[in-house]
């Protein structure tokens, strides 16, 4: 049986969960991506604003989150020289923890990477023997 844990005896608490993830990327596509010269835009633009969505739709997706109501989220990017790392930080002061949401806007953001530079990291046979997600956890939460 599915069903969402019974959160209504619990205290709203401040909540704060930090997660991360890595794109590793060809190099001469991260260059692309510095240049902006990546046919689909800016891949760190559009990443942003998917992953501060996916964090604020995280419930209408993983069937056993709640609904949170959520008062800060940040989806934040580095470049280094064959990747892309993502940092989200999500905060609510609520009765239940916000670990999801950060993941979630963490996956959202490099799939959008990933589909934004897609073109240029296809080898002869249509592959990607380089592009690929790692790390993705949670590198802090706080409660109270």
């Amino acid at each position: 049986m599915a069903r969402m844990v019974d959160i209504r005896s619990k205290p709203d608490v401040p909540r704060r969960a930090v997660a991360s993830g890595t794109i590793r990327l060809r190099p001469r596509t991260v260059a692309a991506i510095r240049a902006r010269r990546v046919a689909k835009g800016d891949p760190i633009a559009a990443a942003e604003v998917a992953g501060l969505q996916a964090i604020k739709s995280t419930w209408q997706t993983l069937p056993h989150c709640h609904p949170i109501p959520l008062t800060s989220a940040a989806v934040e990017f580095e470049l280094g020289k064959d990747r892309v790392m993502c940092t989200a930080t999500v905060e609510a002061t609520y009765k239940t923890g916000v670990e999801m949401e950060a993941l979630y806007g963490v996956s959202v953001a490099l799939l959008t990477v990933w589909d934004m530079v897609k073109s240029l990291e296809k080898d002869a046979r249509g592959q990607y023997p380089v592009a690929r997600i790692e790390g993705v956890r949670v590198v802090s939460k706080a409660k109270g």
